[in-house]
């Protein structure tokens, strides 16, 4: 019954768009014949002539005169027609409908009922709609259907709306940080020929004017940065999508929007003081505050940030000393938590399992300190424990936001990190790490002390306690059969 209704609209307002033709109007004209000011300055301006432009939400005709109500993106206002102003033009009124686009222009006026309104001198329809709005007859409540007609989600949803306004400022408010603290803001390439910067499964394509397979970046350019810093440069940083083909869930997505930045002659403590402050600045700038509740915890990034050490808290929470333990011992740890792995995972990965397994409970903010060698293929050694590396992971509601460390800048060391993760690699794990000899030698070169950092839009949602994909303007779905 929908589907009929529905075309016995478009029908209907089809004629209607052919009518407008045939009285020598266009309806699809490229521009209002004046240039229309936002309503939400217009209400203000009683007794004053202004145009304005925007879709009908709501008509309402008694007998010779005609209300309607016009939204833009910044406000509504309410529109007076009467016969007698417009004359022949009144009978537009009747080829008009919800949905469409209009111009109008007169004085503005209070009415009897109080309501500030446009006492309209002149009108003209801009786009004629064809399909009504789905809340005018049945409603867009099927949350796929949501993700697919987005554009109809947002039209109904003004919080939809103000969420991705404050990601736009999310995103600048961080970029002024950076700016201000001296980083420069860089573009590096989304196609490579290796990827790196990440233990990811990258996307595949290829390049035909080469032909050549090339792979869709997994990091915000770590690599290329790092050979930024080889090359003179001491601050730089760079917000940009990277895609990584892995599972989908309620914090993940396969192309999302990271920042990273590299730091020369400072390291994993300086970064871990630069990026508390950034985080409570764009928190602040974001959403006015920096207290929070996030997957039922509450969450204060305004207090000092505690460090909690990786092998000690894995020791506590399940009794395994992952300095001390075999790979048999993790494995039997992991089966009896019911956790997946696959059965020749290195010790790196196997590790890293265990850990995810409990930091769900974790409510931060904190910082994870102590990371093992074999979960961190690019962080520096320390010097005096060199089993564990100088690396951090911001810890907010359970879940990492965010990842950084002492850039790891000794090529042989690099060499033969790199040899381990192709070797995982060509074992069959698809997250491993290639091996970037262009990378080594960039390294042979010299390159100075440097902290990195990079976090991803995860940070966002989390802020706004919501799913990642509903955040996300047009989340990717299968297509429709």
């Amino acid at each position: 019954m929908a589907e009929q209704r529905l075309e016995e609209i478009r029908k209907i307002r089809f004629e209607k768009a052919k009518k407008l033709r045939s009285l020598g109007i266009n309806p699809y004209p490229s521009k209002a014949p004046s240039k229309p000011e936002k309503i939400s300055n217009v209400v203000s301006t009683l007794g004053k002539e202004a145009v304005v432009a925007g879709r009908i939400w709501s008509v309402r005709e008694h007998g010779n005169c005609c209300f309607a109500d016009v939204k833009d993106e910044t406000g509504k206002i309410q529109l007076f027609l009467q016969k007698k102003k417009l004359g022949e033009k009144f009978k537009l009124v009747d080829l008009l409908d919800i949905g469409d686009f209009v111009w109008a222009k007169g004085e503005v006026i209070k009415t009897k009922a109080g309501e500030i309104s446009l006492d309209v001198a002149d009108h003209g329809i801009l786009t004629k709609s064809i399909r009504p709005i789905p809340s005018t007859w049945y409603g867009l409540k099927d949350m796929e259907e949501r993700y697919r007609q987005r554009y109809i989600d947002l039209l109904l949803n003004d919080e939809l709306k103000d969420l991705f306004k404050k990601k736009t400022v999310f995103w600048q408010s961080m970029r002024e940080f950076l700016y201000e603290k001296g980083f420069l803001e860089v573009e590096t390439p989304i196609l490579e020929n290796t990827v790196g910067g990440a233990d990811a499964n990258p996307f595949v394509t290829h390049h035909d004017a080469l032909d050549i397979d090339l792979y869709l970046r997994i990091s915000m350019g770590e690599l290329w940065q790092k050979r930024l810093m080889v090359a003179g440069f001491e601050k730089t940083f760079e917000i940009g999508r990277q895609f990584r083909n892995e599972g989908i869930s309620h914090e993940h997505l396969q192309d999302y929007t990271q920042m990273e930045f590299y730091w020369a002659y400072a390291n994993y403590e300086d970064s871990m003081k630069l990026v508390e402050e950034m985080y409570k600045y764009v928190a602040k700038k974001t959403f006015g505050k920096l207290k929070f509740k996030i997957n039922d915890f509450e969450i204060d990034l305004s207090k000092t940030w505690k460090k909690i050490d990786y092998t000690k808290t894995l020791l506590e929470q399940t009794g395994v000393d992952i300095s001390k333990a075999k790979t048999d011992e993790i494995k039997a740890k992991l089966k009896e938590l019911k956790v997946p792995f696959e059965k020749k995972a290195a010790k790196g990965r196997l590790i890293d399992a265990l850990w995810k397994s409990i930091r769900k409970n974790i409510a931060g903010p904190a910082f994870l300190v102590g990371h093992p060698v074999e979960v961190s293929p690019l962080a520096k050694r320390k010097e005096d424990d060199p089993d564990f590396t100088e690396r951090y992971q911001v810890i907010i509601a359970g879940s990492e936001m965010g990842n950084g460390y002492s850039e790891l800048n000794d090529p042989a060391d690099q060499t033969e990190r790199f040899k381990e993760q192709q070797k995982m690699r060509d074992e069959g794990d698809k997250d491993a790490q290639m091996h970037d000899q262009d990378f080594v030698k960039a390294l042979e070169y010299g390159m100075p002390p440097v902290t990195g950092f990079g976090v991803s839009e995860r940070l966002f949602s989390f802020l706004a306690d919501k799913p990642i994909r509903e955040t996300v303007l047009f989340p990717l779905l299968r297509p429709k059969k």
